[in-house]
């Protein structure tokens, strides 16, 4: 597998990293990834489109090869102004975003805010808070919400990140996160996505802050107003073997102008890992439309 140029960028005094898969003249494709994770899980999917497409995979912050946020707070605004500044610096619109979990409920925000960059979009497992969440989000007052943050954040600060001894405990760890992962996916993934500390052990590259996220979130009404905004084709995509909700079952597939599901069997929350030719399959008959 060919290699991509690594560049980097600046969002709010953060120095963030991107890969380019090159073809700058072709159609711009972006893919976001999900949480702790890393731009460099997606290279069989960019492998697939550099051809056709000018394919660009920022790390987010706090995640790959991106600077950590100062602080502990990790807020979706604050992702989605990285999105836009990427956007905005590297002029990628009018381009096409296939997002992943976190990543896809990012690129839904930014759909919404700037629905006439976006010419169509696939969502991966990144649907948002479900109604139920969110329901139960509001029976909580705020006063619990924060106190829980604070302490989440406390308990942060006195956590030092995993080490393992060895590379090859990395990648058991990851196969154990998710089982469809074959031996060479997960040594790939570990091997972008750890860095050796000085002692020859390995850690994650991500901040244990993004666990945290923030005890703002969005309303349900607000979330429904974006993804009404969003004017380009939408493709939403579930593993049928996730634990994430179903967006036609519990209603918010009706939130969108234009999309539709796609389910995919023998497939659980890495739908472009676990069937990666069903997921390219997918996305280029949506993509051709």
């Amino acid at each position: 597998m060919a290699a991509p140029a690594s560049h980097s960028y600046f969002s709010q005094r953060l120095r963030l990293h991107y890969v380019d898969w090159g073809n700058p003249d072709r159609p711009t494709l972006l893919l976001v990834h999900g949480g702790r994770d890393h731009c460099r899980n997606w290279d069989w999917v960019a492998e697939a489109f550099r051809d056709e497409y000018h394919v660009i995979a920022p790390d987010l912050r706090g995640h790959g090869d991106s600077q950590w946020s100062l602080g502990s707070g990790y807020a979706l605004v604050d992702y989605v102004y990285d999105i836009a500044q990427l956007v905005h610096q590297l002029r990628l619109s009018p381009l096409n975003i296939i997002g992943h979990s976190l990543g896809g409920h990012v690129s839904t925000v930014f759909a919404g805010v700037y629905p006439e960059r976006v010419q169509r979009f696939i969502s991966i497992e990144g649907f948002g808070p479900s109604p139920d969440m969110l329901a139960k989000r509001a029976t909580r007052p705020p006063e619990a919400r924060l106190s829980q943050w604070v302490e989440q954040a406390r308990e942060l600060a006195g956590r030092a990140p995993r080490r393992y001894a060895r590379l090859e405990d990395a990648i058991e760890r990851m196969r154990e996160a998710n089982p469809h992962l074959s031996l060479e996916q997960a040594r790939h993934l570990t091997v972008h996505g750890a860095n050796q500390n000085e002692d020859g052990s390995f850690s994650w590259k991500f901040d244990n802050y993004v666990r945290v996220g923030t005890p703002h979130m969005f309303s349900p009404a607000d979330l429904q107003a974006l993804r009404s905004r969003i004017s380009c084709p939408t493709l939403l995509i579930r593993g049928e073997d996730s634990w994430v909700g179903d967006p036609e079952k519990d209603g918010r597939l009706a939130h969108f102008r234009d999309a539709r599901v796609a389910r995919v069997p023998k497939a659980g929350h890495w739908v472009h890992h676990d069937q990666l030719d069903a997921f390219v399959a997918l996305a280029w008959a949506f993509l051709r439309e």
